[in-house]
């Protein structure tokens, strides 16, 4: 049973006053005990950081009694937070391609309030927790720019090898069968928990029933960048453009303010939409100031419509703007890259789904090398066949080596920061997340590299582009609240996920068998 939003949420709310309302987010399981303890526990304990912090906060437990009006010469260095993180490396993606090693995350009401050298954070730091990773990387949790996240429930259904029989043939008449609100439930609780445990705590979804997929994301306590989804036909959610915009900016309006729910306009695709329909979703994202995301340009037959090219036609509605985050963008000219540069889009590169259904390899390079944001997504399980972004880091950089050779290469940390930091660009949250720094929402992903796989580490930003899989993701955590600890989901019953989605697979097998 969904728990009420306002419940979700009030953890995160602050007060006047700068007071919380409700509980302080808890961080994890570390340590979560009084100072004596604390100290008697890391007193002996094998771990550098233990053996600092049991000696600053022995310092501090020894200063003797309080009294008014009396300073201790360590109260200046141990201040009051909720946890602090040790690992063996950090990196924050801001300042780019730095990587801190032996360091140390603070946190307080479920935001960054330091990231520094772990000898210092343990000298200045009373926290109520300490998590020690010591063979751990903390970077920025992954930001999926890009998803259909109920499609979980076909993954494995379609397997056309082709976009437009794919699409015509198998996925459509599927979902015009089965799509309602149960279906795109049941499919987010699947695609959250893939997520989850990946290392991703940001999606951007486009799929019917946005309603639900924002109250899916607000009982499982993950970020989401909801969207609107815009078409001129009738689907069983809306009968037509108009009413799209009209339940998704009502939809938006619920949601104004929300920490964790936020919205975009989704016009599906630019051939799925008259102009005066595109028009009215860049009018509103004009005056709401609200991202646009749109698959454009995925397949070759995209490229012109009605005799004009797509990319002008967009130019020539307004599209082509800061606020667009194109999907796919496979299949440009040199024309059409300095245009989408001159506009200051973002864009949504999908490798594996485009491999997958045979469209083509965005230039993703190039794009990046003209000035554009380039942002990391998985699209949805049914063209991919997971919602896995570090799979989907390796995949972009391999190809943007192999397959377009004489073309900019991006390097590891540029693929990182194509996973985070880029897709909270593309997404317009930039500010608040993305990467570790002061002041941003701890939204965190820690991996574990003292696996066979992942030894020795020379390069740690190489080691987690070309060789570290999901399995290594020990914990995850959002504005603060972990969410993974030690590789298991900390508030879903994933047992329970599981047991629907195999009823729909019963549901979906019995009801249509699809042709290759």
């Amino acid at each position: 049973m969904l728990m009420s939003r306002s419940a979700l949420i009030a953890p995160l709310v602050p007060r006047p006053g700068g007071q919380t309302r409700g509980p302080a987010h808890p961080v994890g399981e570390g340590v979560n005990l009084s100072t004596a303890t604390r100290c008697r526990r890391l007193r002996g304990g094998a771990s550098a950081s233990g053996r600092l912090y049991f000696q600053a906060a022995a310092a501090r437990s020894f200063a003797g009694p309080r009294r008014p009006g009396k300073r201790f010469p360590n109260d200046a260095f141990m201040e009051q937070i909720d946890a602090l993180i040790t690992a063996r490396w950090i990196i924050p993606i801001e300042p780019a391609r730095r990587v801190l090693e032996h360091g140390a995350l603070a946190v307080q009401r479920g935001r960054i309030i330091a990231v520094l050298p772990a000898q210092e954070a343990l000298a200045r730091y009373s926290p109520q927790t300490l998590i020690e990773r010591p063979t751990h990387v903390l970077l920025p949790g992954f930001v999926n720019a890009h998803t259909h996240a109920a499609m979980t429930l076909l993954r494995g259904f379609a397997e056309a090898p082709h976009l437009d029989c794919w699409l015509r043939e198998q996925i459509w008449p599927a979902e015009r069968r089965w799509i309602d609100a149960d279906y795109v439930r049941d499919g987010v609780d699947l695609a959250i928990a893939e997520m989850l445990t990946g290392g991703t705590t940001c999606f951007a979804d486009m799929h019917l029933f946005p309603e639900v997929t924002a109250q899916c994301a607000a009982a499982a306590r993950m970020r989401v960048c909801v969207g609107l989804p815009v078409v001129e036909a009738a689907t069983v959610w809306a009968g037509s453009a108009d009413e799209c915009l009209d339940k998704g900016l009502r939809l938006h309006d619920e949601y104004r303010g929300d920490p964790l729910i936020c919205t975009a306009l989704a016009p599906y695709s630019p051939r799925a939409l008259g102009d005066e329909a595109l028009a009215r979703v860049r009018r509103n994202a004009d005056e709401l100031e609200l991202p646009m995301t749109m698959h454009v340009n995925e397949s070759s037959g995209e490229v012109v419509c009605d005799g004009e090219r797509t990319i002008a036609r967009l130019e020539r509605l307004g599209l082509l703007s800061p606020l667009l985050a194109a999907v796919h963008m496979v299949h440009l000219d040199e024309d059409e890259v300095e245009r989408a540069a001159r506009a200051g889009l973002s864009v949504v590169h999908c490798p594996q789904s485009n491999l997958k259904l045979g469209v083509g390899v965005c230039r993703a390079g190039t794009l990046a090398a003209r000035g554009v944001t380039v942002a990391l997504g998985t699209d949805g399980a049914a063209s991919n066949n997971d919602l896995d972004m570090l799979d989907e880091m390796r995949t972009a950089a391999l190809l943007a080596r192999g397959v377009h050779p004489g073309e900019p290469r991006p390097d590891a940390h540029d693929w990182l920061q194509a996973a985070t930091l880029n897709g909270a660009r593309a997404l317009g949250l930039s500010e608040v997340v993305g990467s570790l720094v002061e002041g941003k929402w701890a939204d965190i992903c820690c991996i574990d590299l003292n696996r066979a796989a992942t030894q020795p580490v020379y390069d740690v930003a190489a080691q987690l582009v070309y060789a570290t899989s999901r399995e290594q993701v020990s914990d995850v955590w959002v504005a603060g609240r972990a969410l993974v600890r030690e590789g298991r989901l900390a508030h879903i019953d994933l047992e329970e996920v599981l047991r629907r989605a195999s009823r729909w697979r019963e549901r979906i097998a019995a009801g249509y068998q699809p042709t290759e």
